[in-house]
């Protein structure tokens, strides 16, 4: 069965011409968006001075429908508007430009595999994107510039529409939510056309997407970039190479290997400085904003003036969240 060196010539020689790929939390890393579970550095860990529920409850859609203070304390630094796409999403954009990209399975909800030049035709943001958002309530759609406010000063954006007064919610899947129907669609339609799979950067915990690798037909190359080894690889023998460490360390042994180093960094110098002009365009500035360490902090300080309150919601929650979240390992 293929070594890299073999999948790389396929791809070469145009044997190989229909390459799926799902990316998680670890391709944006090196932009400056931090993991969820890696220890000590990992969201999920920073976020014990706000004393939740459980980590993850940040991002349930039943803590958030009540409590949406602690998620948009943290939306300023996570907020991925001033964040630039890495090595590895320019990765994306040239297999596409080399006409050997099928289709790309994101759980990312940063959109910057758009940024970086794949086109809108061949991404899904399986768990939905930060670009726009609504209320949550009524489902009117909330202008960008009044969100853009919001997160710049740390506060929670209410919908404007008389009478309603719901909470907005960008417009990404929270646990609890389901995933949009375009997933199943999009799964049965590309996944079984694949003549290579590479998995980016995610644990692969988080179903029903985590199942995608699993659904390649047997015999097709897999590639897994990763600092573990996750899922199910390894279990087909020579059909899997794992690449283990950061995403762009894996993608510059790939590409080392195709003979594509000074494509790739032109394709990427591109991305860059194209996310550079639009974020000059907006306005968006955050050179001098606050990191996430500092909003944790400041969230968790806020919390402590009422604490009567949270720690009650906290207790009652506990019960509730344990039940609704049994399974939901990671984001």
């Amino acid at each position: 069965m293929p070594t890299l060196d073999e999948i790389c010539t396929s791809i070469l020689t145009q044997k190989t011409t229909s390459i799926v790929i799902l990316t998680g939390a670890g391709i944006s890393t090196s932009a400056g968006i931090p993991d969820f579970r890696t220890p000590v550095v990992g969201l999920y860990d920073k976020l014990t001075p706000l004393q939740l529920p459980y980590p993850e409850a940040i991002f349930h859609i039943s803590y958030f429908r009540h409590t949406p203070e602690p998620f948009y304390a943290i939306a300023r630094a996570r907020h991925p508007r001033n964040l630039k796409p890495t090595l590895s999403h320019a990765f994306l954009a040239l297999l596409a430009k080399k006409g050997v990209l099928r289709f790309v399975f994101t759980q990312n909800i940063d959109g910057l595999e758009i940024d970086a030049g794949v086109p809108g035709d061949k991404v899904l943001n399986c768990h939905g994107s930060w670009k726009t958002q609504r209320c949550f309530k009524c489902k009117t759609v909330y202008a960008d510039d009044l969100m853009k406010d919001a997160i710049g000063r740390g506060c929670v954006p209410y919908c404007p529409v008389e009478g309603c007064g719901g909470v907005v919610k960008p417009d990404v899947v929270f646990f609890g939510e389901s995933l949009p129907a375009a997933f199943g669609e999009m799964e049965s339609e590309v996944v079984g056309e694949a003549d290579l799979m590479i998995v980016m950067g995610t644990s692969l915990k988080v179903a029903p997407v985590s199942g995608v690798p699993r659904k390649v037909g047997m015999g097709v190359p897999r590639i897994l970039v990763n600092n573990d080894v996750v899922g199910d690889f390894g279990a087909r023998g020579d059909d899997d190479v794992c690449l283990i460490g950061g995403c762009d360390e894996g993608v510059r042994e790939i590409v080392r290997k195709l003979g594509w180093g000074e494509e790739l960094e032109e394709v990427w110098r591109e991305a860059v400085e194209r996310k550079e002009r639009v974020l000059e365009e907006e306005g968006w500035d955050d050179d001098d904003g606050p990191g996430l360490d500092e909003c944790i902090a400041r969230a968790a300080e806020a919390m402590k003036l009422r604490m009567g309150v949270s720690d009650g919601h906290r207790r009652m929650l506990e019960g509730h969240l344990a039940e609704k979240m049994a399974g939901m390992m990671e984001r």
